[in-house]
């Protein structure tokens, strides 16, 4: 039977982490058993370890709670994660996700092979596409999908071989420098379309456009620092990607040169901040109007 560990990072996730718990610990799976679930506390200040001891006392007793004394970044919080799971397949979400109750299983069954790596599921955002922001984010995560049905690009929901690696922590980019060392052991990465994660994007521009710059700074540093390329970068796979988002939204075209536009505007920035050098992080401001995936917003998705 394949045992899977599940590791949830938060920082000040009092309003997320219950319903993030409830949606793994729900999981249904065949033929493997999700043995742990790992919640890394980075420096959290408000009710937030205090709820997932609760959660593990009265709730799942899988679930444990790891603290960090102080806030380091994710990428710490993802090597305290390794460095305790059990598992041999490690699944990473964060506290504002929530999963469907086929998602683990359904990544998890690609994890019988043995040549395979890492496995990617399919973030799917609760905003309202009706507003510009929220259409913003939709073709975001949707272009995310279709590029990934052509080159998988793991991002928001990621499972991995337990092989006991360790990321840098001065930096960003966590997903992509596990997808990076998988690859440099010659194991492969996949997409899981059906796995669904649900996610809430920004919901202010200026909330937008913080989370855009530092991904895309995170993702040029993968590039100058590793010479590592990632998939969303590449104009080839953005174009299929496009074209068939285009086929499907064609009805929208204000809104997409919106977004187009959003998009446009963080990658300029980003790669002229790497240009000049002025660094990745690895702590970055928390994004808001990100959090609080509700269960009504998963039921207008469905």
């Amino acid at each position: 039977m394949l045992a899977l560990s599940a590791g949830v990072c938060a920082y000040n996730e009092e309003r997320n982490i219950v319903q993030c718990l409830r949606s793994l610990s729900a999981q249904r799976l065949n033929g493997k058993e999700l043995v742990e679930i790992l919640v890394i506390s980075s420096g959290s200040t408000d009710r937030t370890d205090e709820l997932v001891a609760r959660y593990a006392k009265e709730a799942d007793h899988r679930v444990r709670l790891i603290r960090q004394e102080r806030r380091e970044g994710k990428n710490s919080a993802v090597n305290a994660f390794i460095e305790a799971a059990k598992g041999e397949v490690l699944f990473l979400a964060n506290a504002d996700n929530v999963m469907r109750e086929d998602t683990f299983d359904l990544m998890a069954e690609h994890f019988l092979d043995p040549t395979v790596g890492v496995v990617g599921g399919h973030p799917v955002p609760v905003n309202d596409r009706g507003t510009f922001m929220g259409f913003a984010v939709h073709m975001l995560w949707d272009m995310h999908h279709r590029l990934s049905l052509i080159h998988p690009k793991v991002g928001e929901i990621v499972a991995f071989r337990n092989t006991g690696l360790r990321i840098p922590v001065g930096m960003g980019s966590d997903e992509d420098l596990i997808r990076r060392d998988m690859e440099a052991k010659g194991l492969k990465v996949l997409y899981e379309p059906s796995a669904i994660v649900y996610n809430r994007g920004p919901t202010t521009l200026g909330d937008f456009l913080e989370q855009r710059t530092r991904v895309n700074i995170g993702e040029r540093y993968m590039k100058r620092w590793f010479d590592y390329d990632i998939p969303t970068w590449d104009q080839r796979y953005l174009f299929n990607a496009y074209l068939s988002f285009l086929k499907d939204n064609a009805r929208h075209p204000l809104k997409m040169a919106w977004a187009m536009a959003l998009e446009a505007f963080a990658r300029a920035y980003a790669a002229l901040h790497v240009r000049l050098d002025r660094g990745d992080r690895a702590i970055w401001q928390v994004v808001s109007s990100t959090k609080e995936v509700s269960a009504d917003d998963k039921e207008k998705d469905r």
